[in-house]
């Protein structure tokens, strides 16, 4: 990078932190995007005299709101709500809602920034948004989960439509809370519309959407490999999170040959050597899904290890798929997975690694599939749910699986396109940012000054 353009990036950040205080999520995101789109937009000024790096990182419109509700003891609770439409230049916004204590508006904002990149590198008509609560799902009732949701709609719902904005799941917002928020919609608008994607699949759902993201990512670490000639098959994969990315990521790598020795949780991991079959994955879903336990009870059945408020990067391992949260894999985690001959890294979870922790992976070397475009496939399907909504029909299991196939296919064939380097290298990072810079900007400019 020139000094020029260094100073260019500073100034720019510099800016974006004046103006977005206390935000450490959301300017870790936009640096990102800024440093791989730093020389393209050198080479392609249109972009600049447009102002276009300057429009994508504002948000469209930000609302908050209040969300009061009553619990159990009928004692009134307050949380606050959020939707962050980002970017509607290429279709109506989309993106998750996300309930969990830890939920703010610089996370938030972190999301729907990196949703706007995503969502274009699907090829599918779908601009980026955000949303969700501080709310904490673990511990309470499916009638407080119910009377929450139904509050968060009740304002929510004057802001989202099918053609405008289409929320979908997100961390705590799995097939029980979309359908609590789905029926308040119906209730309030008296209309039966594709404005939800995760629907339960007796109500407008996709079959394999559950799946999605965990497939789309294995999917996605396939088409990496393949440009090293290598594949699944008997390697040794690490994965953490047992949520639902994590399970349908190991169900896949076990289709392809595979081994995983890994699942963790906020309080530590499991290592099974033996791997994680289909006997031990359905347990682990009963466990997450139905009892909602902790992933120490899968330690104390199988009699395996359990290292307590530790990740599992210390283990070894061919490829690795972060599936948990953000910033989850630091420098010395990345330095000691490439040690242990980890040579492929594709992420399920968003910004599952730092900064430190990529610029590892990329001086090594090695394949990193970066959030936007490794786990895409849950947006992917989301959007193909869409379509089966528009159409008033449903695809077959195979009819969605292939079409995700396709869709990180073409994925990985931007990435490689936009990121391959004169020495042959594929930086996928470089990759993702412009290739799905690229689409979002042309729309902007043909759209003019909005």
């Amino acid at each position: 990078m020139s000094h020029t353009s260094s100073l260019g990036i500073n100034a720019f950040m510099a800016e974006l932190k004046a103006k977005n205080p206390a935000e450490p999520e959301f300017h870790q995101a936009v640096h990102e995007v800024v440093e791989s789109l730093d020389e393209f937009l050198d080479e392609n000024p249109k972009y600049k005299h447009a102002r276009i790096l300057e429009r994508i990182v504002e948000p469209e419109r930000i609302i908050m709101f209040r969300v009061p509700w009553i619990n159990d003891k009928g004692e009134m609770c307050v949380n606050r709500g959020y939707r962050i439409e980002m970017n509607s230049a290429i279709g109506p916004y989309k993106g998750g809602l996300r309930f969990h204590p830890t939920v703010n508006l610089g996370i938030l904002k972190f999301l729907a920034f990196e949703q706007v990149f995503k969502n274009s590198l699907t090829t599918l008509p779908m601009g980026g948004g955000k949303g969700g609560s501080d709310f904490d799902p673990k511990g309470k009732s499916d009638n407080e989960v119910m009377r929450f949701c139904q509050s968060f709609m009740t304002e929510l719902y004057r802001h989202i439509g099918p053609n405008t904005d289409v929320p979908a799941g997100d961390i705590g917002v799995g097939g029980r809370e979309i359908g609590f928020l789905y029926g308040q919609f119906k209730r309030i608008k008296n209309e039966f519309t594709g404005v939800l994607t995760g629907k339960g699949l007796n109500y407008g759902g996709s079959l394999i959407r559950p799946e999605a993201t965990g497939y789309g990512n294995v999917y996605f670490a396939q088409e990496m490999l393949k440009t090293r000639n290598e594949t699944f098959k008997n390697k040794t994969v690490l994965i953490s999170g047992s949520g639902n990315v994590a399970q349908f990521s190991v169900e896949k790598v076990n289709d392809l040959g595979g081994k995983v020795v890994t699942l963790s949780d906020s309080n530590g991991y499991i290592f099974d050597p033996d791997g994680i079959d289909g006997d031990k994955l359905k347990y682990v879903m009963y466990l997450k899904n139905v009892k909602r336990g902790r992933i120490k009870e899968y330690a104390e059945k199988f009699g395996v290890k359990y290292v307590e408020n530790e990740r599992p990067w210390k283990e070894k391992g061919e490829i690795a798929l972060p599936s948990a949260t953000q910033n989850e894999i630091n420098e010395i985690e990345a330095i000691t997975l490439v040690q242990n001959g980890c040579y492929c890294v594709s992420e399920g979870a968003n910004m599952p690694s730092t900064p430190e922790a990529i610029h590892t992976f990329i001086e090594k070397g090695i394949l990193f599939g970066p959030g936007k475009a490794a786990n895409a496939g849950g947006v992917a399907v989301s959007g193909l749910e869409m379509t089966q909504n528009s159409m008033r029909l449903n695809w077959t299991r195979e009819e969605v699986d292939n079409r995700l196939q396709i869709i990180m296919q073409n994925i990985h064939h931007t990435c490689s396109e936009y990121g391959k380097k004169d020495s042959g290298f594929i930086n996928y990072v470089d990759g993702a940012n412009i290739g799905g810079f690229v689409k979002v900007a042309d729309a902007m400019l043909s759209q003019g000054a909005v």
